[in-house]
């Protein structure tokens, strides 16, 4: 499995890798700009992600507008709704709205709020990535 880890606070990203690291090869970005650029290079060079892990409060730019670039680009490759790569936002807002614009306008897959424990976190990936 490939994920991308898309976080800007170096704690969170390292908690992320390491519940990744026995499951999957993990690359970083530190912002949704670097994200969206790791996302189109994994497809110009014919690996694209399993799953991206998507921070919604970044600098540059914030996840929900990282998700629906993504989602943008998707659609231009021609890629297929049920054949888009899963998407989990991580967050520390328990917002309604944040999960709403998530899900509804942005086409997230899933939803984590932060602090986030282990075997929830892999059950909410291994969730998204087996139904691929």
């Amino acid at each position: 499995m490939r994920a991308l880890v898309v976080e800007d606070d170096f704690g969170s990203r390292h908690l992320l890798q390491a519940y990744l690291k026995d499951v999957a090869l993990v690359d970083v970005a530190v912002d949704g700009e670097e994200g969206l650029e790791a996302f189109r290079l994994a497809w110009v060079e014919n690996e694209p992600y399993d799953i991206i892990l998507l921070d919604i409060m970044m600098p540059k730019l914030d996840g929900q507008e990282c998700l629906k670039r993504i989602r943008e680009l998707e659609e231009g490759m021609g890629v297929r709704q049920k054949d888009e790569v899963p998407i989990i936002m991580t967050t520390a807002l328990e917002d309604p709205k944040n999960v709403i614009e998530a899900f509804n306008r942005g086409g997230a897959t899933g939803y984590i709020v932060k602090p986030i424990d282990k075997q929830t976190f892999l059950n909410e990936v291994y969730k998204h990535v087996e139904r691929r």
